[in-house]
């Protein structure tokens, strides 16, 4: 039996609705639908959902804001220059202008360097410290990294260059010998723990601006509009795939707001563009799943200074040509991608993955660039944590990981390392997705000892693929209106979009792509509807009972209600 054939089917679990919560919502003034699905999200005041900018939480509790901002307002007064260390994702990029962008507003002297990955590897390095070096700066300021960086920290001051630290990455045993900005540093109580570097970096320069409005610097001078960083902080919180808590869905949705009405970088308009896709309608989706990877493809392949030059171009015609090889790499990218998933897929037939509580491969000739990339689409398929590894020299293999709700990677990382001193050359990350090194020799042993610690971190239960629901879809639910309020919605990572579940028969059904299905579908209640069935060739019966998504599709200029069926 192959290893996907063995795995235990998909369970569909509707959410929890307190009555009482999702009566309270709509006496407030949201459809018995929408009052249902929020109140199944937690959300305990139809006021939870107005994001105005007004309702963030404020920068003076983000610990060390204050102090850093002094010393940023010290070095503008005096003219130090600055140096930017950006990491080579899309928050490290989107982070990255935010802080060129906003630091120059304020006067700054300011440039910007991002390690190659293949040549610097993750983070503050000593090396990429003695790279900044030539550059003469006073100040390092790093932008969604810097929280592990103890050895490179050392190395700045070793050459008399100050180090500032903003990021959002979980801390280690050891702490840099630097001002740092990190809502999850030990000390910090800013009730939000999921801003991603981009967020930290915009807070910073709230602080800033605060700092200076007090020192009188923009008398008889308009004061910089930090809104206009927005629609970059929105992306970087998107596509890193924090939590969208409350505090992120209003830098999410003050974002989407200036990319929908066009005042946004230009390099976002030409990668939207680019991508087939309609700025005035842009969603989480499109910043999630169009514009994320393009960005990501410029860290992986080569060099993510073209991802960034583009958030920064001054004009659509700047950026045209930058977002046009960004989209070249994408899909190079997704032919690597494919290749090395298709291999993963063929060494995985030959392992029991039924009986086992994580995967984790390594090919010498896989790509470093797209470890993570493969990695989750292996997580998504066996639903177990994942982790794969590519050669990145003679001595040392580098893994990237993605995990399963119930399991906290980065912790179980940690678990290793503990148990195994020196196995894990270096390792970091978060709860869903982390990173590490190792030595060649060492994966098997790794890769048993992972397996443990996931098997005692999960309780002996082997992953079950779950697929929360928010039930039958009432026939007021399928109107355009209604499905346009909710797809305006700002939905991600930890405010899951609905997902609804129902009987339909299917009407029709063709084969697009080579591998989707596009379908006419049939309710109950006598609508027929367009929906599509990705990444999936074979035919549907007749009668079909489906969790689906809802949204409204674009095509030649005409907009209509169509399903997305996820599991049927």
């Amino acid at each position: 039996m192959s290893s996907s054939a063995a795995l235990r089917p998909i369970h569909l679990q509707a959410r929890p609705v307190e009555a009482g919560l999702a009566a309270r919502l709509a006496a407030e003034g949201l459809t018995p639908l929408e009052a249902r699905i929020y109140a199944a999200r937690g959300i305990a005041s139809v006021a939870e959902l107005q994001h105005e900018l007004g309702r963030l939480l404020p920068w003076q509790q983000l610990h060390n804001a204050r102090v850093m901002a002094e010393r940023l307002a010290d070095a503008i007064a005096a003219g130090q220059k600055m140096l930017i260390v950006a990491d080579y994702d899309a928050d490290g990029a989107t982070a990255c202008a935010v802080a060129m962008r906003g630091l120059a507003a304020m006067g700054a002297l300011v440039d910007f360097i991002v390690p190659n990955r293949f040549e610097y590897g993750y983070g503050l390095t000593p090396e990429i410290v003695d790279e900044a070096a030539t550059r003469s700066p006073a100040m390092l300021i790093t932008v969604d990294n810097g929280i592990a960086s103890v050895a490179g920290v050392a190395r700045a001051r070793e050459l008399g260059m100050e180090v500032l630290v903003t990021d959002h990455h979980l801390p280690g045993d050891a702490l840099p010998e630097a001002l740092i900005v990190n809502p999850n540093q030990p000390g910090c109580e800013f009730p939000s723990k999921n801003l991603a570097g981009v967020g930290v970096m915009f807070y910073v320069l709230m602080a800033l601006r605060a700092v200076l409005r007090e020192r009188g610097a923009f008398a008889g001078k308009t004061e910089p509009n930090l809104g206009m960083l927005l629609d970059l902080v929105a992306l970087g919180t998107v596509a890193d795939v924090v939590r969208l808590d409350a505090n992120n869905r209003i830098l999410v949705e003050q974002g989407l707001r200036r990319i929908r009405a066009g005042r946004c970088a230009p390099g976002i308009l030409a990668l939207l563009r680019i991508a087939g896709r309609n700025p005035a309608r842009a969603g989480c989706f499109d910043l999630g799943f169009a514009l994320g990877p393009r960005l990501n493809a410029a860290g992986r392949l080569d060099d993510m200074s073209l991802g960034i030059a583009c958030l920064l171009a001054a004009s659509e015609d700047a950026a045209e040509p930058l977002a046009r090889e960004l989209d070249r790499m994408n899909r190079a990218r997704r032919e690597i991608e494919g290749g090395m998933r298709e291999e993963a897929e063929r060494i995985l037939e030959h392992v029991n993955v039924a009986g086992r509580f994580s995967v984790a491969l390594y090919q010498p000739d896989w790509h470093q660039g797209v470890v993570g990339i493969v990695a989750a689409r292996v997580k998504e398929r066996f639903h177990r944590p994942t982790i794969v590894f590519a050669q990145a020299s003679d001595s040392e293999i580098k893994g990237s990981g993605r995990s399963i709700p119930g399991l906290h990677l980065r912790d179980a990382l940690d678990l290793v390392s503990k148990r195994a001193p020196g196995l894990i050359a270096r390792f970091g990350g978060h709860a869903m997705a982390a990173g590490l090194s190792l030595h060649p020799a060492d994966f098997a042993r790794f890769a048993s000892l992972f397996e443990t610690v996931c098997g005692e971190l999960l309780e002996g239960r082997l992953p079950e693929q779950q697929i929360d629901t928010d039930g039958e879809l009432p026939p007021e639910g399928y109107h355009f209106a209604q499905v346009e309020r909710l797809e305006q919605q700002v939905w991600g990572q930890g405010f899951p979009p609905p997902v609804f579940t129902g009987a339909f028969r299917v009407v029709e059904q063709r084969l697009v792509g080579e591998k989707h299905l596009k379908l006419r579908l049939a309710t109950p209640h006598g609508l027929v509807l367009d929906a599509m069935r990705f990444q999936h060739a074979e035919p549907l019966p007749a009668e079909i009972h489906a969790a689906y998504r809802i949204g409204i599709n674009e095509f030649r200029g005409e907009r209509a209600v169509q399903l997305q069926i996820e599991h049927c």
